[in-house]
């Protein structure tokens, strides 16, 4: 059976930067295995796989594979397929769209924007607000493993510890963008001091303060062995997560506060995270992540 596939680069509006992804728009009748499979062919960072939605007011159901297992739930995927639905539907047009992805952390709404001759933009409201996972973590291990001094650690009052907003992280800060740049991950000591979390083994995602692009407020990495990536270019979930630490550490004032996030810098691939975080009452009330995709090629799987 040939079945249709693009591939968007996700987070960019340039082909052959940001986050690569595949989408395959028939994946209802693809076993776990072969979905897992089909993945590790392909060989990015993810693969989503369009079914069916279960309620009828959904646009579509979305099964989100790395190369190493199934996520619950991914930044890049769902703004690299928002925008392709948005696209195979409506075509190289102008138009504003609001749709609801059903991935398996639940209901995901998104906000797509076409324009003729611009890359396309999306934006998702998140479909869990980041939570901070209390557990004791080896500051020295963490240090090691990242090929770092222990006093590059952290910055401010920010410390490393585990949130989640669907997908858990380890959030390291550190001074610098140089020491962000210095990073050498050994996913072998990262194995040996990292805690699991819900049954997975908590990526590592390193951030500071700055970027190398001057509008950036905050640089990052992430390196997730445990899901078969050795470095991501652009992350959404960990930025969904880093929401949560932002709001704990530089303790935000209730109003709107919209932060760009870059990644990817080191290799070779920027990305341009757009978070946008609402605070009422001293609590998030909204927390949004978007960002523009661009597809590189499309094509048939003959399966």
């Amino acid at each position: 059976m040939a079945r249709s596939y693009s591939v968007y680069d996700v987070f960019t509006d340039r082909k052959l930067a940001g986050n690569p992804l595949a989408v395959i728009f028939d994946g209802d009748d693809l076993s776990d295995e072969a979905m897992q499979a089909i993945t590790r062919e392909i060989n990015l960072s993810e693969t989503v796989f369009v079914q069916p939605a279960t309620n009828p007011a959904y646009a579509a159901k979305l099964r989100i594979f790395t190369p190493g297992r199934e996520l619950p739930f991914a930044g890049h995927p769902t703004v690299g397929t928002a925008v392709a639905l948005a696209e195979w539907t409506h075509g190289a047009t102008t138009r504003d769209l609001v749709t609801v992805l059903e991935e398996n952390v639940g209901p995901v709404r998104c906000a797509v924007r076409l324009r003729e001759g611009e890359a396309s933009f999306a934006e998702f409201d998140l479909p869990r607000k980041s939570q901070q996972a209390v557990m004791p973590l080896d500051k020295l291990g963490i240090a090691d493993a990242l090929s770092l001094k222990i006093s590059e650690i952290g910055f401010e009052n920010h410390t490393p510890a585990i949130w989640s907003a669907g997908v858990p992280f380890l959030l390291i800060p550190v001074h610098d963008v140089g020491a962000a740049q210095r990073v050498e991950f050994d996913p072998q000591l990262w194995e040996k001091i990292v805690p699991f979390v819900d049954g997975a083994l908590a990526s590592a995602y390193v951030y500071c303060r700055g970027g190398v692009n001057h509008v950036a407020k905050f640089h990052a990495r992430m390196f997730a062995s445990g899901m078969g990536i050795v470095e991501d270019p652009a992350t959404g979930s960990a930025a969904a997560a880093l929401s949560g630490a932002i709001h704990y550490f530089d303790r935000l004032t209730d109003g709107h506060h919209p932060i760009l996030i870059e990644q990817g810098v080191e290799m070779g691939r920027p990305s341009f995270i757009h978070l946008h975080i609402d605070v009422d009452g001293g609590t998030i009330s909204n927390a949004r992540i978007g960002g523009q995709a661009v597809r590189l090629a499309s094509g048939t799987l003959d399966l």
